[in-house]
């Protein structure tokens, strides 16, 4: 079976990876997989018809002063698959190199489209399914509530099962040892994630430093731990210098790759409260059954327009994904200290209610079920045998 395999940033990386690894155990057999893969995909075996890297590019501006180059990708890349005739092409998400390059398969061969990772559409732009349709065969869905959404626009979808519930978790025990190793002890401890693009940092380092400020008022032995992103963690390392507490850093550049991601993992599990940043890392907080806070903000234009945009009351996906609002928010005008402070120290005093939500949260993400990737394989599998 020849598989056509695109991936676009690190996360597509990740869920390519997985998605190799479940063809080839339903599959039992070898399989060639060609297109773009980053470094997880390459260590499985597959070539990359150039660096995926290429495609790592965010930003209006940005990916206005690359559209040559990557106009140019996509034409070769295009011309690559229809070549390579492959019996599926699966697109995973990078939407904007992603949906170009099916868009051209589609009208040029009679190449099956799947694409893995659905589109916000309960989010916001809800007719981007309905365009999608015209060149996308099925689609991969990340989240229970997404195929009745994408299917009303004419595709077949599956939900595939969350990656986080593949993540690994650190134990009880390595998160004694972080308590122990960073001096916490028994002391309460709060997680500090403020986000890991530039744009997040400038928002949210002043009103996170400010409600770890106010929080310590009120419960004097509260500590912090803040595992800095590693293509962020200059700004954070100056942003704390200002904040009247200093939080315990995680900085790759001293620790090191491997001692920076088990600290990190071991922190998560270790947090009795966690202040966030709106995104993913939520799912990653509920994983690891630790109660949140979630604030964001952004320039007034972006408010404006995002504002508009928002089709729906809450941005956090736990809140989405068990459709209750346990998980308190504060965004764009509300991201203030005095108002996250009362919230992160009432959910540090009484954190059970979250607790069932963060577990309900994983078990409807298919904690417990078949692996993301096996089900995602299994799902381009069974579409393949009706068309």
């Amino acid at each position: 079976m020849k598989i056509a395999l695109i991936a676009g940033e690190a996360s597509g990386d990740k869920l390519g990876a997985a998605l190799i690894d479940g063809f080839n155990a339903i599959l039992q057999q070898p399989s060639e997989f060609i297109g773009v893969a980053g470094p997880r995909m390459s260590a499985r075996g597959m070539n990359s018809l150039f660096p995926m890297q290429e495609l790592s590019v965010m930003g209006i501006v940005e990916i206005l002063k690359q559209y040559p180059r990557l106009k140019r990708r996509l034409n070769e890349t295009a011309e690559y698959i229809i070549g390579q005739n492959p019996d599926v092409m699966v697109t995973i998400d990078a939407p904007e190199f992603s949906l170009r390059l099916a868009k051209i398969i589609h009208a040029k061969s009679d190449i099956p489209t799947v694409h893995y990772v659905a589109p916000t559409v309960w989010a916001w732009r809800p007719k981007r399914a309905d365009k999608m349709a015209d060149f996308i065969d099925h689609v991969l869905a990340l989240f229970p509530f997404e195929p009745q959404l994408i299917q009303r626009a004419g595709m077949s979808c599956d939900f595939v099962g969350h990656p986080v519930v593949a993540d690994p978790i650190a134990t009880d025990a390595e998160a004694l040892a972080f308590r122990d190793d960073w001096a916490v002890g028994d002391a309460p401890l709060a997680l500090v994630l403020p986000g890991s693009r530039n744009s997040e940092i400038s928002k949210l380092m002043a009103p996170f430093g400010e409600t770890v400020a106010l929080a310590r008022q009120s419960m004097p032995d509260l500590k912090y731990v803040l595992p800095a992103a590693p293509h962020v963690v200059g700004a954070v390392q100056e942003a704390v210098q200002s904040w009247p507490i200093r939080p315990i850093v995680l900085d790759h550049r001293v620790l090191g790759e491997a001692k920076y991601e088990a600290a990190k993992r071991a922190a998560f599990r270790a947090a009795d409260v966690a202040l966030a940043a709106s995104g993913t890392v939520s799912l990653e907080l509920a994983a690891n059954d630790t109660p949140m806070v979630i604030a964001y903000d952004m320039g007034w234009l972006s408010r404006q327009i995002i504002g508009r945009m928002l089709n729906t009351d809450t941005v956090t996906l736990v809140n989405l994904v068990t459709d209750t609002r346990m998980i308190p928010e504060f965004i764009g005008k509300n991201c203030h200290a005095e108002l996250i402070t009362s919230a992160l120290l009432e959910i540090l005093n009484a954190p059970q209610g979250q607790l069932q939500i963060l577990r309900e949260t994983m078990d409807q993400l298919g904690r417990g079920e078949p692996s993301p990737g096996v089900q995602a394989a299994g799902s381009v599998i069974r579409f393949l045998k009706r068309v």
